[in-house]
């Protein structure tokens, strides 16, 4: 069975008084975003970039649900018709804005940006995760959030190279007779090279290569060349996200340390997980994990003393999301994206938590390890490892 990373969408009862309010970013930096895309084929990268930026009054915000065909994606994704589901989700949803400047102009920094590569989960897209990326963002971290090209995405597409030519990659279920693991497997392989590909970019843009934006944004990549920190660079993302998190760590020695919110742990090979060489920050919900999955991370841990397993109390799989911020007791119940616990209460420990780690493991000579409390598991709605059968929501 899917581990949906999206809600099922009971789009039939919506009410009209939706709506997202994203946190802006708590740190110190304003952030802007821009979206980028490399190459005329399916091999190419396509990723909402996330960066400390110059404020601006005025700046145009980009929208949360960037094309209607995502809408569709979503229907599809959900096993709802795209006729009366898309339409209804792209009124309910299809407005809401992320707190950001829209190609803002890039925030010089001498010391350089430590670089985030983060990876979505199963159905989801390059945007739904704005309020952690930009949270991350505001604290002096670029963040590139992958769309990825597998089938996973609910929706997703490149531009080829005829003029204006778009190739939509749908969103693809597990083959009749095929079984879920080899499936996952493959995909979590090509995952994790969009990851090490998306690093070589950045790495590219650095060196002083010419990098073109086939989308033509007015944001001139050139700007990130002497400004993005290469020796501190982790990976991060969200269930299927999250092992590819860590499968991109024992592919590629340039990501430090890897962080996975609410990691499913199904897809890698059991083969692999000694050669995991780096440190993990598992932050779990209290209602996804089974404990097949939260074994494969003790196994992790017990390996390697640096790698932790939280639990955010009051978390549902949604809540490292950004559909946990969308208000309307009605949506965010057939969403089910609500645990008890406040949204941004939670985003703050996810945040905080990932933050002290980072500090720890990109050797960052900032104040997060203030939190460092929370990587042991102590503090307000969190705790160490990963309890099973504790209070019910």
């Amino acid at each position: 069975a899917d581990p949906t990373s999206l809600p099922r969408l009971g789009c039939g009862s919506m009410g009209g008084t939706q709506s997202l309010a994203l946190p802006h970013g708590k740190g110190p930096h304003h952030v802007g975003c821009t979206d980028v895309m490399v190459g005329h084929t399916q091999q190419g990268l396509f990723f909402r970039l996330f960066y400390p930026s110059l404020p601006r009054a005025g700046a145009e915000q980009p929208l949360w649900i960037p094309r209607y065909e995502y809408c569709c994606g979503l229907a599809d994704f959900t096993q709802h018709s795209r006729r009366w589901c898309a339409p209804l989700l792209s009124v309910a949803i299809g407005s809401c804005r992320v707190p950001v400047s829209w190609n803002g102009t890039f925030k010089p920094c001498s010391s350089r940006y430590p670089l985030i590569i983060f990876s979505h989960g199963l159905g989801a897209f390059r945007t739904l995760y704005s309020s952690v990326c930009s949270e991350l963002a505001s604290w002096g971290f670029v963040v590139a959030a992958l769309e990825h090209r597998d089938h996973s995405a609910s929706a997703t597409y490149f531009c080829t190279a005829e003029a204006g030519r778009e190739e939509w990659i749908p969103y693809q279920r597990v083959p009749q007779g095929q079984k879920e693991f080899y499936f996952r497997n493959k995909q979590v392989h090509q995952r994790a090279e969009e990851c090490v590909r998306a690093l070589r970019l950045f790495e590219d843009i650095s060196s002083g290569e010419s990098v073109l934006n086939v989308l033509h944004q007015d944001f001139d990549l050139s700007v990130l060349k002497d400004s993005i920190d290469l020796t501190k660079v982790a990976v991060m993302g969200h269930s299927f996200g999250g092992v590819t998190a860590v499968l991109a760590l024992v592919k590629e020695p340039g990501f430090r340390c890897a962080v996975a919110l609410d990691a499913w742990m199904f897809p890698l090979e059991n083969a692999l997980y000694p050669e995991v060489p780096k440190p993990v920050l598992f932050i779990n919900t209290e209602k996804f994990q089974t404990p097949e999955s939260v074994a494969k991370m003790k196994r992790l841990s017990s390996r390697n003393s640096q790698t932790k397993i939280i639990t955010i109390l009051g978390s549902v799989h949604q809540s490292q999301t950004d559909f946990t911020f969308l208000t309307g007791k009605l949506i965010s119940r057939i969403f089910n994206a609500r645990g008890t616990l406040d949204p941004y209460k939670g985003l703050d420990i996810t945040s905080r938590a990932a933050l002290a780690f980072l500090q720890r493991h990109l050797n960052l000579e900032e104040e997060f390890d203030r939190w460092d409390h929370l990587l042991e598991g102590l503090g307000d709605s969190v705790v160490p490892g990963a309890p099973f059968s504790r209070s019910n929501l």
